[in-house]
């Protein structure tokens, strides 16, 4: 059997044996008319009054966007919500910051390829920076003791716009939303206590989990005391395109954005497997390693204990070599070791949340990667097995596992977030 597999830009053909299990993301087809999806999120919230009744003249707006490693269609978000805008406020007093987090900012020509050039012609568009502290302003400390200091630009809006995108996420349980507030907007301490060994160790920091999970507890609390004025997020389907739009208050339209993104997403399985094929959902969210620990987190959901997971991912931008990722990752001999010294560290690291992870998954089970940019000597730097053909490395790995051996197919990675049926996500 040919299955497809979502990998850089074009993807990966790979043969598997017919008995495999493919899982795949509900099909839904995009919206027919996506601005027209978008202006009614706006002007017909989930809740509260729309945006135009929320925005006086002479008021200064920040909105917050997704950086370059997430498929939000900003193309489309915000031309409609510059144009709901448009005659209330002057676009010199509007700017569009990116929410990095912790990543690199953007540089000019990928901000044209996000926004357009019309947007970036336009209004200002600027790169959130966590680690200048003279681009921060303190907000308190929030949630179970987080301090927090956000970017002073959004601080000091009279509008605050949230714009983002629904899908399971990892540890947080779904992004969009309050994310866009911070780690999105945050300074690196903010992050760091967000993201702390104890937060992401917890059971329930896990896909599809928001309320009850002590990363987006926090979040969600940090956005409701510092305010957000409207928020705007999008489910998307596995091409990218626009399937449904939600505005309004943020908790309750975020409330409503990942439910529907659930119902798409969130796929019951029999049992689990001894070998999962997973991937990235391809570019821009396979473009480093970092990024690639979401598709092996969602194997993990579903492999043995002792398993293989083979995750195919394009990473063109390497590790990548910014930040403390690769350095923390190559820092122990094992990952039970990456695991027991994060055990033992008196503060979080920038990254450490996202080695935790990974060493979590390689604790428990072999991982593959198939990757354009990284040789086999950087893999097993990070503890990680290559592979230059996904159709052997299957075949061998079934083989391993003696006779009856199960396969599991995530050809969208976490796009799809399977589930040992009777095991509900709440």
């Amino acid at each position: 059997m040919r299955a497809h597999l979502a990998y850089g830009e074009h993807g990966l053909g790979i043969d598997v044996p017919e008995t495999a299990t493919v899982v795949t993301p509900v099909h839904r087809p995009g919206a027919a008319d996506p601005s027209a999806a978008l202006r009614a999120a706006l002007r017909e919230p989930v809740a509260g009054p729309p945006l135009r009744e929320r925005v006086r003249p002479g008021q200064t707006v920040a909105i917050s966007a997704c950086d370059g490693t997430r498929p939000q269609p900003r193309h489309l978000v915000i031309p409609a919500l510059l144009a709901e805008l448009d005659g209330t406020v002057r676009p010199e007093d509007v700017v569009i910051l990116v929410a990095t987090g912790t990543h690199r900012g953007n540089t000019d020509a990928e901000l044209r390829r996000m926004f357009g050039d019309a947007v970036v012609d336009t209004v200002r568009v600027v790169n959130h920076d966590a680690f200048d502290r003279t681009r921060l302003t303190w907000m308190g400390i929030h949630g179970a003791g987080v301090p927090v200091w956000l970017n002073s630009e959004w601080a000091a809006a009279d509008v605050r716009i949230t714009t983002g995108f629904v899908e399971p996420h990892f540890f947080a349980g779904f992004s969009g939303g309050p994310k866009l507030v911070a780690p999105g907007l945050a300074a690196l301490e903010t992050a760091l206590v967000l993201h702390d060994a104890t937060r992401i160790g917890d059971e329930r920091a896990t896909w599809g989990i928001t309320h009850g999970n002590p990363v987006h507890d926090d979040v969600r609390a940090i956005a409701d005391a510092t305010g957000v004025t409207f928020a705007l997020d999008v489910v998307l389907n596995r091409d990218q395109e626009i399937v449904a739009a939600f505005g309004g208050d943020l908790p309750a339209m975020h409330a409503a954005a990942t439910a529907e993104a659930a119902r798409t997403a969130m796929r019951p399985v029999d049992g689990r497997y001894d070998v999962v094929v997973t991937t990235n959902s391809g570019f821009p969210l396979d473009q480093n390693l970092y990024q690639a620990v979401k598709g092996m987190s969602a194997a993990y959901q579903v492999v043995r204990p002792g398993g293989t997971i083979i995750c195919a991912a394009e990473c063109r931008d390497g590790f990548p070599d910014h930040g403390g990722y690769r350095e923390v990752l190559s820092s122990a001999p094992s990952p039970r070791a990456l695991l027991d010294a994060i055990g033992t560290r008196t503060e979080t690291v920038p990254d450490q949340w996202q080695v935790q992870v990974q060493a979590t998954i390689q604790a428990h089970c072999r991982v593959v990667m198939r990757t354009e940019r990284l040789s086999a000597a950087e893999l097993a730097a990070a503890h990680l097995e290559h592979t230059g053909d996904v159709t052997t490395a299957v075949a061998e790995a079934l083989a391993a596992s003696g006779p009856g051996a199960r396969l599991c197919v995530l050809p969208e990675g976490p796009q799809t977030i399977p589930y040992v049926r009777d095991v509900v996500a709440s």
